[in-house]
């Protein structure tokens, strides 16, 4: 099987053919890499993977919209745009069926342990997946990385914001009682995160038990968090975001070396362009579980090396 692999990569390397993608959930992330799909030109979309196929599907034309991916006929990777806490229960059985899977999991704290089962299981099944692959994790993982190994002692802040967050908007959302919701991170410098949340209630539901669930919920214990109840969530939102990492240590014995990184994005939007290059990554190495920090830069992007090489270096 790994022999196929390696002929498979072979072709599409020469640009002999184009990689077959499905995107698998339609929430704000979907969209966008749908987007960003169509924009690329080595990709060709198999279609559109949802929990129901609803009305809300007409607005995606001749792409196919089906509730399970073997609908689909062939697929060479899934871009997993779903809740965080949903990708291992949709990645495994993907992985398992042949198919390499991307995803924008974003608890930190257990990436660790989500790329080890995925590794046993795609390199069981002769498949790829890459975890961790949004903007952060993922591409702020790769700059922070970079500014370690060129300032290796020194301290690195990063600062989120102030925007939307999409993770812990969405594990809002899951709580009992809420109908709407948005977080919102404010930066208070030195890495140190503000949330204001705001919730729309279903009837029947005490703000005083939402309040509490979505204080204790994981993604929120940790930092200074306020919730505001609100009649309509959706005059609210902004899906603008950002980030500022700043790195001041110590270059060999040279002391104040100073890196800084900053972005103003909108959020789902990079996000599925990072999906993107991710899935184009997959293609192109061995089987098993990778974060972006693992991965060549220079695999995110089309064609051949030699251009890239050529126009960078």
């Amino acid at each position: 099987m790994y022999a196929r692999r390696l002929f498979l990569l072979n072709v599409y390397m020469n640009n002999q053919n184009k990689i077959r993608a499905a995107v698998v959930g339609y929430g704000n992330v979907g969209r966008y890499a749908l987007q960003a799909l169509s924009a690329a030109e080595d990709f060709e979309i198999a279609g559109v993977v949802r929990r129901q196929v609803s009305k809300e599907a007409l607005e995606l034309g001749n792409i196919p919209v089906v509730t399970e991916i073997k609908e689909l006929g062939h697929v060479d990777v899934a871009l997993l745009c779903t809740p965080t806490r949903l990708v291992e229960e949709f990645a495994i059985p993907l992985l398992s069926a042949g198919i390499s899977t991307v995803d924008s999991f974003d608890i930190h704290k257990d990436i660790v342990g989500l790329r080890s089962r995925l590794q046993t299981v795609a390199q069981e099944h002769d498949t790829v997946a890459v975890v961790s692959s949004g903007w952060d994790p993922g591409s702020d993982s790769v700059v922070r990385m970079l500014m370690e190994a060129i300032v290796p002692k020194g301290l690195t802040y990063t600062d989120f914001g102030p925007g939307m967050s999409m993770g812990h908007t969405v594990a809002v959302k899951a709580i009992r009682g809420v109908r709407g919701a948005l977080s919102m991170t404010i930066p208070l410098g030195t890495g140190i995160h503000r949330r204001m949340v705001y919730v729309e209630l279903e009837k029947g539901y005490e703000a005083e038990q939402v309040i509490k669930a979505i204080k204790e919920d994981d993604y929120f214990r940790h930092d200074e968090t306020h919730v505001t109840i609100v009649d309509d969530v959706d005059r609210l939102i902004d899906m603008g975001h950002g980030v500022h990492m700043i790195r001041k240590g110590v270059s060999g014995i040279t002391h104040n070396q100073i890196v800084e990184f900053n972005m103003t994005i909108n959020n789902p939007a990079l996000t599925g362009q990072i999906l993107v290059c991710a899935a184009r990554a997959a293609m192109r190495q061995s089987p098993g579980a990778y974060t972006l920090p693992e991965i060549p830069v220079i695999d995110l992007l089309p064609g051949e090396r030699e251009q890239w090489i050529r126009k960078f270096c």
